[in-house]
C-alpha cells in the first residue's frame, strides 16, 4: 500500500491480529503462551491473564490457579523452560475467569539456610505483586489454619471512574497531617456510621474531617497484613490481642481486603479509590504510612507465605550464617537496596500514586532502607536516591521514621535529596518536657519552634522537613500524656514490659483518671497548650485521631494488639470535650488564617522586609529580654507579618507568649507594629469560650504594656 493510500477492506483486521493473542502451548487443559517479563505479577490482556514472577534462585516455577475460596487447586501449570527469560519465568493463560479465579505459585530450588535459600516446594506462595488478596476477607473471621493456601492472588480491573480526580499538590507548608488508623477511627459503636471499621465508615466522616480543618489524612498500615499474625489469648483476660495495627506486610500492593465492607465480595480496591476521590473532593489528602522495612514472615521460624520461597537470599538482609538481621525488631529486614527489591519499592509507590491518586508516603523506619545488604548505612542510599528523583513520584510527599530497631538515628541526617520530610522525634520530647514543666528547655523550644534550624538549616532543607508532632499512634493520646506519669500496658499480656519508657509525661498530681476539679482543668489546659504551641510552629503539624477530643488509651502507649475501645475513638468525646474540640478546630483555623506561620524557608533573626522588626524576635517575661537559663520556664516570641513567606505576603505580626511555671507569670508586651494594637487570639488560662477566638473576632486587649499568662498557659496575640 503506498502512503497516503486508505486500507484495503479487512486489512486493519488483520493487522490488529497480533501473533501474540495465540496460544502456543496447551497444558493441563489450559491454552498457553510465552509470556511478557514485564510487567510483574499478573496483567490482564488480550484474551488471557500474563503471569510473570522474579526468582533468581529457582529452578523450576508452577502456576497455581484456584477457584475462588476452593481448597483444592483448579490446577498447575508448570512453566516450560522456554517460558523463562533470564531470571524472570512468565506466561500467558488464554480463557481464565478473571472474577473467579486465585493464583500462586510453587518454586522449587534448593533448601540451604547457610546459602540463603529455603525453597519449599510444597508451599503454594503469594505473588509479591499481587494487586488484591483474599484469603482475610472479613476483618476478625478467624483463618482455617490447615490451609495450603491462605493468601490468594487476584486478578484487578483498572476500570475505576476517576472522573477528574488527581492528586491535590497542597504545598507541604500548608498541610495539617491527622493521623488516624482505619478501623478505631469508626469502629465504636458512638461512630454512627455504616459499615464501622472500614473505607465506607470513612467516608461517612469525612464531613468531620472537613469540619476539624485537616487537609490531610494520614492512613496507618493499609496494606493487606494478617490480623492474626502472632494473634493470642492475654494470659489472664483471655481476650484475644492481634496484630491490629498492621505494621507487618503481607503484600505492598494489595489494599486490606478487612478494611472494606465489599472484602468479602472482592471490592477492595474500588472502595478504597472511592474513599480516596471523596477526600479529595473535600480538599484532603491521603498519605499512606507504608512498612518496607520488615515482612509477616518474621525469622527462621516464621511462616513461608511469598518473598522467603521466591528468592529468600534477594529479598532479605542475611548473616553470612544464612540467618535474618532483624533491624525491624520484627523478626526480618527487606533487602532494600538490592536491585531487584528497590525495583519492587518503586513499582509498588508508582503503582498507589498512579492507581489510587496517593498524595504521599510515611516510611515505617525509613532508616532501614538507607542500610546496604550487611547493614551498614550508606552514604548515598540508591532507594532513597531514586525515590526523591522518580518522576511518578515527583510531586508526591516523603516522610520518613528517621530511624529504625537496630539504633540507626537519622533526625536531622537522613539522607533527603532535597524531598525527603522526617518524623522529628526531638519535637516531640521538647516540647513534652517544655509542657510539663521541666527546667532548661527554652532553648530547644525556640529551636522547634521556628522548623528546627539546628536540625535542617545546615544543609538547607528548611522547615517543611520537620514533622513536628507530639503524639502518634506510637506512645501515649495527648490526654494520657497529662494523666499518666507511667506506662500501664497490663492488657498487652505482656507483663507491662513492652513500650517506650521515656513518655515524658506527667500525671498532674494523679495517676489516671480523677473527679479532681483542679486536676482535670490543669490537664485540659495543658492539652490546649500543646495545640497551640504546635499550630504556631514552623514545619508541618500532625495530630493524632482523637487527641482534638480527649482520647485515652487509659495510659497504654503500645496499643498494638487491641481491636476494642482502647483503640476504638469515643465519638461521645466530642460532646463530653466539646470545648476542646472547639479549640482545636479554632487552632486550625488560625494557622491557616496566618501565612506567618507557613513557610517553606527558616526564619532568619534580620529585618530583610524594612519592618522595623526582624522576621522573628524573642522575648521572656521582659519584652526583648529573653532568659535562657537553665532554670527558665517562659518564653515569648513575635513573628512579623511584613516576612510572611519571605515578605511575598501580608499578614498580622503574631505574638505568642508561654509559661510552663507553675506560677503565673506577667509578660511585657513588645509595641505593635505602628497604627496597630494587640488582639487576644488565644489565652489558655481562660475557660472556653474566652479560650480561643475564631480569626477575625479577637478582642482588642485592654492593657497593651502587659499580659497575665496563666500558670502552665499559653497566649497568642495578634496586631491589628
Amino acid at each position: 500500500m503506498s502512503p497516503g493510500s486508505p486500507p484495503a477492506v479487512g486489512a486493519i483486521d488483520l493487522a490488529e491480529r497480533r501473533i501474540d493473542f495465540y496460544p502456543t502451548h496447551e497444558i493441563a487443559g489450559f491454552r498457553l503462551r510465552p509470556g511478557k517479563p514485564f510487567p510483574f505479577g499478573a496483567t490482564l490482556v488480550p484474551g488471557g491473564v500474563n503471569f510473570s514472577v522474579f526468582s533468581s534462585h529457582a529452578v523450576a516455577c508452577t502456576l497455581v490457579l484456584f477457584q475462588k475460596g476452593a481448597a483444592e487447586p483448579l490446577a498447575e501449570i508448570p512453566f516450560p523452560g522456554s517460558f523463562r527469560i533470564g531470571h524472570v519465568w512468565s506466561m500467558m493463560v488464554f480463557d481464565l475467569d478473571c472474577e473467579t479465579v486465585e493464583y500462586g505459585f510453587r518454586m522449587d530450588g534448593p533448601f540451604a539456610p547457610g546459602q540463603g535459600h529455603r525453597f519449599d516446594a510444597t508451599k503454594i506462595l503469594l505473588d509479591p505483586y499481587a494487586k488484591a488478596v483474599g484469603g482475610r476477607d472479613v476483618w476478625g473471621t478467624p483463618p482455617d489454619w490447615s490451609s495450603i493456601f491462605p493468601y490468594r492472588g487476584r486478578l484487578v480491573f483498572e476500570d475505576f471512574d476517576w472522573e477528574d480526580d488527581r492528586p491535590l499538590e497542597i504545598p507541604i507548608e500548608d498541610l495539617i497531617i491527622y493521623e488516624l488508623h482505619v478501623r478505631s477511627f469508626t469502629r465504636h459503636p458512638s461512630s454512627g456510621v455504616k459499615h464501622p471499621g472500614t473505607f465506607a465508615a470513612l467516608r461517612g466522616k469525612i464531613p468531620y474531617l472537613k469540619e476539624l480543618g485537616v487537609n490531610c489524612v494520614e492512613l496507618m498500615p493499609i496494606f493487606e497484613f494478617d490480623e492474626f499474625e502472632n494473634s493470642r489469648r492475654h494470659p489472664d483476660s483471655g481476650e484475644m490481642l492481634y496484630n491490629y495495627w498492621g505494621y507487618s506486610t503481607v503484600n505492598f500492593f494489595a489494599p486490606k481486603a478487612g478494611f472494606a465492607a465489599t472484602g468479602r465480595l472482592g471490592m477492595q480496591v474500588d472502595e478504597l479509590k472511592t474513599l480516596v476521590k471523596e477526600l479529595h473532593q473535600a480538599g484532603i489528602e491521603v498519605i499512606l504510612d507504608v512498612v518496607f522495612n520488615h515482612t509477616a514472615e518474621g525469622n527462621e521460624m516464621g511462616p513461608t507465605i511469598s518473598f522467603r520461597g521466591i528468592d529468600n537470599s534477594t529479598y532479605y538482609m542475611l548473616t553470612p550464617e544464612g540467618y535474618y538481621f532483624n533491624f525491624s525488631g520484627c523478626g526480618n529486614t527487606l533487602n532494600c537496596n538490592n536491585p531487584i527489591v528497590r525495583n519492587m519499592v518503586l513499582d509498588c509507590l508508582r503503582y498507589w500514586a498512579a492507581e489510587f491518586h496517593i498524595d504521599g508516603f510515611r516510611f515505617d523506619l525509613a532508616a532501614i532502607l538507607g542500610r546496604d545488604p550487611w547493614g551498614a548505612p550508606l552514604a548515598n542510599p540508591p532507594l532513597l536516591e531514586t525515590l526523591a528523583f522518580d518522576p511518578v513520584l515527583g510531586k508526591c510527599k516523603l516522610i520518613a521514621e528517621a530511624w529504625d530497631a537496630g539504633g540507626l538515628y537519622q533526625v536531622g541526617s537522613f539522607p533527603a535529596f532535597g524531598r525527603w520530610a522526617e518524623w522529628n522525634g526531638k519535637y516531640r520530647d521538647d516540647l513534652r518536657r517544655f509542657l510539663k514543666g521541666d527546667a532548661g528547655m527554652v532553648g530547644a523550644l525556640a529551636q522547634r519552634i521556628q522548623g528546627s534550624p539546628d536540625l535542617y538549616g545546615w544543609n538547607g532543607r528548611g522547615p517543611t522537613a520537620s514533622i513536628n508532632f507530639i503524639t502518634c499512634h506510637d506512645g501515649f493520646t495527648l490526654y494520657d500524656q497529662f494523666a499518666y506519669n507511667g506506662k500501664h500496658n497490663e492488657a498487652n499480656g505482656e507483663s507491662n514490659n513492652d513500650g517506650a519508657n521515656d513518655n515524658h509525661s506527667w500525671n498532674c498530681g494523679w495517676e489516671g483518671e480523677t473527679s479532681d476539679p483542679g486536676t482535670i482543668a490543669l490537664r485540659l489546659r495543658l492539652i490546649r497548650n500543646a495545640w497551640a504551641i504546635l499550630l504556631v510552629s514552623h514545619g508541618v503539624p500532625m495530630v493524632l485521631m482523637g487527641d482534638e477530643m480527649g482520647r485515652t488509651q487509659h495510659g497504654n502507649n503500645n496499643t498494638y494488639c487491641h481491636d476494642n475501645e482502647l483503640n476504638w475513638l469515643d465519638w461521645g468525646l466530642a460532646t463530653k470535650h466539646a470545648d476542646l474540640l472547639r479549640f482545636a478546630r479554632l487552632m486550625i483555623a488560625f494557622r491557616k488564617a496566618h501565612p506567618v506561620l507557613r513557610s517553606r524557608y527558616h526564619l532568619t533573626n534580620r529585618d530583610y522586609a524594612g519592618s522595623g522588626w526582624a522576621d522573628i524576635t524573642w522575648h521572656g517575661t521582659e519584652a526583648w529580654n529573653v532568659d535562657w537559663s537553665g532554670h527558665s520556664r517562659a518564653l515569648a516570641f513575635l513573628l512579623c507579618g511584613r516576612h510572611a513567606r519571605r515578605g511575598t505576603v501580608a499578614d498580622e505580626s503574631i505574638y505568642v507568649a508561654m509559661n510552663s511555671h507553675w506560677e503565673l507569670r506577667s509578660f511585657e508586651l513588645p509595641a505593635p507594629p505602628p497604627g496597630t494594637s494587640w488582639h487576644v487570639a488565644v489565652n489558655t488560662g481562660m475557660p472556653s469560650p474566652e479560650d480561643i477566638f475564631a480569626p477575625g473576632t479577637e478582642p482588642r486587649l485592654a492593657d497593651q504594656g502587659q499580659f497575665l499568662v496563666q500558670a502552665y498557659g499559653v497566649a497568642i496575640l495578634v496586631a491589628r
